[in-house]
């Protein structure tokens, strides 16, 4: 199901529209980039106020943040602009009941950062990833196989671009592939946010379905723990609970919510990020031609520029925890700040002509794995691994395919496509 939005006045100024109205997030790509334009012109952020809802306090307001440089200085300042007073990953306060399962690392600030991103770092370094190099792509080459298979006009997202990283994820985590349905379904749930297909547009009704979710995961997971404490095996769910690494382990709620993190962001956006750019090799023929001309060598750079427009997360929050001046502007202690990623990597002052697809472009210093400092992605070496594998599978087999128009997800938080034809 589509969401059709209303009419809605021209963007001729910063006073035309506001980034806390979800219908904002539903205009065209082209309005939305002009927009992000004429916030980047102004001379300071600009200040927003918090949208209702009912699952917690109305929030003071939020400073937008969509110039590259402050993203980054907010990002390399973590005791400054702090991540755990609230969450990272909404705008609102987070209630308690969320933390229970959204309390994960990417929501807390050191020491509980460091201490959940040490433990879980060893399974994501550049020697662990080319470990799982051939799993990916035996997964690629199944994935096109079946692909093939459905023939043209299946559905590129769902047949496609969803089951790389959930087949890569939950193997990893020792998720058998029975579980696999249930693992998309519940992290749609989770992200579908007011999207009709998913959450539903009720507020209430959404935060009960994510709530749902959310235990729905961790019970799987903490299920699968407790048997692999007896039965261990060499999936990241064995070692995480029968080793102590540096005298530490996690706890069964730390486990659970690592595990929804690693499926919202290690799954949701990596197929956001492949399916953007099918729709942009698409949408670009002498780019597609220029890549296919030299695949292996421009294939790096091609990823990095597609993770760059793509930008599956349009966002981070942060809290301001004491009075600081940045880039001229005074933040005071307590106030909100609005990480748009999606802007930043946009940005003319860093970006030459940043609408342009360039598959060639270089340096490239996008932020579309998050801002430099302890919350960079954890997993960006598997998702540039997943991206570049299937791309490569895709291109050397069906150098033809085009992706149709998507269908986006309604979500202010992720930059989502639910389903895309692809004609081969």
């Amino acid at each position: 199901m589509s969401v059709t939005p209303p009419q809605r006045k021209t963007i001729t100024s910063a006073a035309d529209f506001d980034l806390s109205d979800y219908d904002f997030w539903a205009r065209p790509m082209r309005e939305r980039e002009h927009a992000f334009r004429l916030l980047r012109d102004l001379e300071r952020p600009a200040f927003y106020e918090e949208m209702e809802v009912s699952f917690a306090p109305k929030g003071l307001g939020y400073y937008a943040l969509v110039k590259h440089a402050d993203i980054l200085e907010a990002s390399r300042n973590p005791e400054v602009f702090c991540s755990g007073d609230g969450g990272a990953t909404n705008i609102p306060d987070m209630p308690p009941e969320f933390g229970e399962y959204f309390g994960s690392m990417i929501n807390m600030d050191d020491p509980r950062h460091a201490r959940l991103r040490r433990i879980v770092s060893r399974a994501f370094t550049p020697k662990m990833i080319r470990q799982f190099e051939a799993d990916v792509e035996a997964a690629a080459a199944r994935i096109v196989d079946d692909l093939i298979a459905k023939g043209p006009g299946c559905d590129f997202v769902t047949e496609a671009a969803a089951r790389l990283p959930l087949k890569i994820i939950c193997d990893m985590m020792g998720i058998p592939e029975k579980d696999y349905g249930f693992v998309f379904d519940r992290s749609n749930l989770i992200l579908g946010g007011f999207d009709p297909e998913y959450g539903g547009g009720d507020m209430n009704t959404a935060v009960e379905k994510l709530l749902t979710a959310g235990m729905e995961l961790q019970q799987l997971v903490q299920d699968l723990a407790a048997y692999r404490v007896e039965h261990p095996t060499g999936d990241l769910i064995s070692s995480l609970v029968n080793a102590n690494i540096d005298g530490e382990r996690l706890t069964g709620q730390e486990l659970g919510s690592f595990f929804i993190l690693l499926v919202v962001a290690g799954n949701e956006t990596t197929r956001n990020a492949i399916s953007h750019g099918l729709r942009l090799l698409t949408r670009n023929p002498g780019q597609r031609a220029l890549l296919l001309d030299d695949l292996e060598g421009r294939l790096p750079g091609a990823v990095e520029e597609i993770v760059r427009l793509a930008s599956p997360v349009n966002f981070m929050r942060r809290k301001v925890t004491r009075d600081h001046e940045m880039n001229g502007q005074l933040y005071l202690e307590g106030q909100k700040v609005v990480l748009y990623y999606w802007a930043a990597n946009r940005d003319e002052s860093v970006f030459p002509d940043p609408l342009r697809f360039d598959v060639t472009r270089t340096p490239n210093p996008h932020v579309g794995y998050g801002g430099p400092g302890p919350h960079f992605c954890l997993g960006a070496h598997l998702a540039r691994r997943e991206i570049t594998v299937m791309f490569r599978e895709l291109l050397r087999r069906l150098p033809r395919i085009e992706g149709g128009r998507p269908e986006r997800l309604y979500s202010s938080f992720i930059n989502g496509v639910k389903h895309m034809t692809c004609e081969f």
